[in-house]
């Protein structure tokens, strides 16, 4: 194999990557925020995700991560399916109530249900739900691909999004104006 002159020289991985620093790192990544959610024998079900992103349009996919110790993406698991919730700025209280445990993270949410009856939070930024597609084992959590079967319409789409970034919740701003 030839060896271009435009290569980079290779980059040397360290040894040990401290795990707090790994997570801060990360952290100046700004992501949206969503809770997954689902049924257990007609009760809803839903976690706090930050992990969440488009992978094919044809089929239509998205893809979640979620830690291989979670006590509740199992329960959604067994339906074969779940909705992605994608949060509004104002819905931080939302993230937060999603992503307790050992509460009713349910009271006081407003939802309804999608066709397939997964629960769908109001006044999210937007929402999509799922048939499970595929989960594939990666370190310590499982990346779950969805094929989406039903979404939100364009006239649900009129809030701003819960934004993620260096620990703290963000919203966007208005773009600068550019001067003409």
């Amino acid at each position: 194999m030839h060896e271009s002159a435009f290569a980079p020289a290779p980059i040397s991985a360290p040894t040990g990557i401290d795990a707090r620093l790994f997570r801060d790192t990360l952290g100046h990544y700004a992501s949206g925020i969503t809770v997954i959610s689902g049924l257990e024998a007609d009760e809803p079900v839903g976690f706090t995700c930050q992990s969440f992103y488009s992978v094919s349009i044809d089929p239509p996919l998205v893809s979640f991560s979620v830690m291989l110790t979670s006590t509740t993406y199992p329960r959604i698991k067994e339906s074969g399916r779940f909705a992605v919730n994608v949060l509004a700025h104002d819905q931080h209280h939302v993230s937060n109530q999603f992503a307790r445990k050992g509460t009713d993270k349910w009271a006081g949410i407003e939802w309804t249900p999608a066709a397939s009856g997964n629960p769908v939070i109001h006044d999210t930024l937007m929402w999509v739900d799922c048939e499970l597609w595929d989960e594939y084992v990666a370190g310590d959590h499982l990346i779950v691909i969805g094929k989406v079967v039903e979404m939100s319409a364009p006239e649900w789409h009129t809030r701003e999004p819960l934004l993620y970034f260096k620990g703290s919740y963000r919203h966007l701003r208005e773009p600068d104006q550019i001067a003409s």
